[in-house]
């Protein structure tokens, strides 16, 4: 087909498609197909009611992932996101037995928890400049050994609030469940920062070229270290929802996120080396890998075999999406 043939294909496309990024467009295609595959095992597999349950679970790793993409962006990357996700579940739990002080207090004790986690990698990757691979699955580290600490090596046994339940399972609308809801407003905000504020444009100056935004004037540091701190937040948010999804924390119910997370900011066409993504992207990313989760399970595919495509999957992304020009 000859390029003249391309360029007329290509010029009666929509505009928008025109304008998408190839990475969204692909994730959005695989999502398509992955429906259509999962219908051929289960009938059910295309019925508003799981579609619904479906995006209900994505949206738990929707919140984490939204954090995630923020470092990404910068260049960076986040692996104290099990611990942060175990430490704001378990905090939040535990505040929740002292009175009804602590029960009012115990989501934003969870959230705060996160945080500070975040603000120990920040300080360690803008100020200290400790390669962010290092201080964050140090911190991840660090945050085990205290919760192991708190609960004595045994299974927590703080149960959750009731508002933590109902955020995790309730509906302020009906027939929309509330983490749906919570995913969409924290996804608004994000968009609104990374697009309409100094602060998002400053993220992806830094990403392209850090030391071009510090001899612009911007306090990097200052960027770096806010980043990490809510990403954090959004990781121990993360997991107070899934506390209230459970009813309870539990040691390692973090784990299984750090790899998804990634994973969904990778597939949504956000560049690792930081400086390209979008939002929206993301979103495909997470909805692509709970799909994929499900069809996995109703494949009774094991554990090993999920990581492998896990793996394959980002290292094939990495290839198409990943690279950076020679002058980076």
């Amino acid at each position: 087909m000859s390029e003249t043939t391309l360029g007329g294909i290509a010029g009666r496309m929509p505009k928008f498609i025109r304008r998408a990024d190839p990475a969204v467009l692909t994730a959005f295609a695989c999502i398509v197909m992955l429906l259509l595959l999962g219908s051929l095992y289960s009938r059910s597999f295309l019925s508003p009611e799981y579609l619904l349950q479906q995006l209900k679970v994505a949206s738990f790793l929707g919140v984490i992932a939204t954090g995630m993409m923020l470092v990404v962006l910068l260049g960076q990357i986040d692996l104290s996101v099990p611990w942060s996700v175990a430490a704001g579940a378990m905090m939040a739990c535990a505040a929740a037995a002292y009175g009804p002080v602590g029960v009012a207090l115990a989501i934003p004790f969870g959230i705060l928890c996160g945080v500070l986690i975040g603000v120990v990698n920040g300080i360690g990757v803008a100020y200290l400049r400790i390669p962010s691979m290092i201080i964050t699955l140090a911190t991840n580290a660090v945050a085990q050994g205290l919760m192991v600490v708190y609960t004595g090596g045994f299974s927590p046994q703080d149960s959750a609030t009731g508002a933590m339940r109902y955020l995790a399972t309730g509906f302020a609308i009906p027939a929309v469940p509330n983490a749906v809801i919570i995913w969409a407003l924290i996804g608004a905000a994000m968009v609104f920062v990374l697009t309409r504020t100094a602060f998002g444009r400053t993220v992806y100056g830094i990403g392209n070229r850090e030391r071009a935004a510090y001899l612009s004037g911007i306090d990097t540091r200052r960027v770096v270290m806010i980043a990490f701190a809510v990403s954090g937040g959004l990781s121990a948010f993360g997991g107070v929802l899934l506390a209230g999804y459970a009813s309870k924390a539990a040691q390692s119910m973090g784990d299984a996120y750090l790899l998804p997370s990634i994973a969904a900011v990778v597939l949504g066409g956000t560049s690792i080396l930081g400086g390209r993504g979008s939002y929206l992207g993301t979103v495909a990313g997470v909805i692509l890998i709970t799909l994929l989760q499900s069809i996995l399970s109703v494949m009774q595919m094991p554990e090993a075999g999920r990581q492998i495509i896990y793996g394959v999957v980002i290292v094939a992304m990495l290839l198409l999406y990943g690279r950076a020009p020679a002058s980076r």
